[in-house]
């Protein structure tokens, strides 16, 4: 870790001593360089940090409110009754359902016989000559 962060600020030290020989571009890669070396050294506070803790069970997480107050003010609120049971599932279609379109009936029959069928391939479906 010293060995990077060394060599991070030593490339910003250099890059300084170019940006004032004129090379512009470089007052940007002076800034750059410190950056990089203080994310190594957040790194590798994380790092040690997570280590130290890896035996320690987590903590338990403070209670908080149920709804905040300001949640709740807010217009259309509707707060959760866990005693209302969830809404049914919709009721499937019937199979075959005609809607007009004689495509999309085709179509739906087509996947009705693919889901009855599931061992035969698509080409063997049997196209009614029409």
């Amino acid at each position: 870790m010293l060995v990077l962060v060394s060599v991070c600020l030593a490339a910003g030290w250099w890059q300084i001593d170019r940006a004032r020989g004129g090379n512009t571009l470089s007052f940007g890669y002076a800034l750059e360089w410190p950056l990089f070396a203080a994310f190594i050294v957040f790194v590798w506070y994380k790092e040690v940090r997570a280590e130290l803790r890896k035996g320690e069970p987590e903590p338990d997480p403070e209670p908080t409110e149920a709804v905040p107050a300001d949640l709740a003010a807010l217009p259309g609120y509707i707060p959760f009754d866990a005693t209302v049971p969830a809404r049914a599932t919709p009721a499937r279609p019937q199979l075959g359902a005609d809607d007009g379109d004689p495509d999309l009936v085709a179509y739906n029959r087509y996947l009705e016989w693919l889901a009855a069928n599931p061992g035969r391939r698509p080409s063997e479906y049997p196209r009614s000559e029409g």
